[in-house]
């Protein structure tokens, strides 16, 4: 079996009887190759994962592959203000739920960009003089920008984070990958 690896992988070390959890990351595949260098480690995926002795575990040395929900949608429209508001392609739909946590990257306006902020609701609704589109309000505060939203290419994309209960000490690292073949 091949891995084609996805993005930059990352790493971060754990102790013994703690748990650590990684920065937040853009889901980009569906698959979280895992690998556990100097001792054993329990792990845990999700929006703010505490992992536990009671979780996934990965032996020291060994490599595990984890899957991953992918989910990501095109941006065109941004609502500013203590929370914000992402409109999505009319035709398309919003494939986040209540509790999920997104990362909008937006070309050309980067002051609109957030990482692993909390979806708290989502609008489907359509009315005369409304919006067609589905939109979704997020836990972030844009309020201070100023500027319209006009990008062209913007993106908003399920995010997660890692956590490590450590059997020993270690280093962690973690790569998103495509399998491809068989062994």
């Amino acid at each position: 079996m091949a891995h084609r690896p996805v993005g930059a992988g990352s790493s971060f070390t754990f102790t013994a009887g703690a748990a650590t959890t990684s920065s937040a990351f853009s889901v980009q595949s569906s698959v979280l190759r895992v690998v556990a260098v100097g001792g054993a480690a329990h792990v845990a995926i999700g929006v703010n994962p505490t992992a536990t002795n009671t979780d996934y575990y990965v032996p020291a040395g060994d490599t595990v592959t984890l899957g991953l929900t992918k989910a990501s949608n095109r941006v065109v429209g941004v609502t500013t203000g203590t929370t914000t508001i992402v409109t999505v392609p009319e035709g398309t739909q919003v494939p986040f739920g209540i509790g999920d946590y997104v990362t909008l990257t937006v070309t050309g306006q980067s002051y609109y960009n957030f990482t692993h902020q909390q979806v708290l609701s989502i609008d489907t609704s359509a009315g005369v003089g409304g919006y067609y589109q589905t939109r979704m309000t997020v836990n972030y505060n844009s309020s201070g920008i100023a500027t319209a939203f006009s990008a062209t290419d913007a993106s908003v994309v399920v995010s997660n984070k890692i956590s490590a209960y450590g059997v020993g000490s270690g280093t962690l690292y973690f790569q998103q990958v495509q399998i491809t073949g068989q062994a």
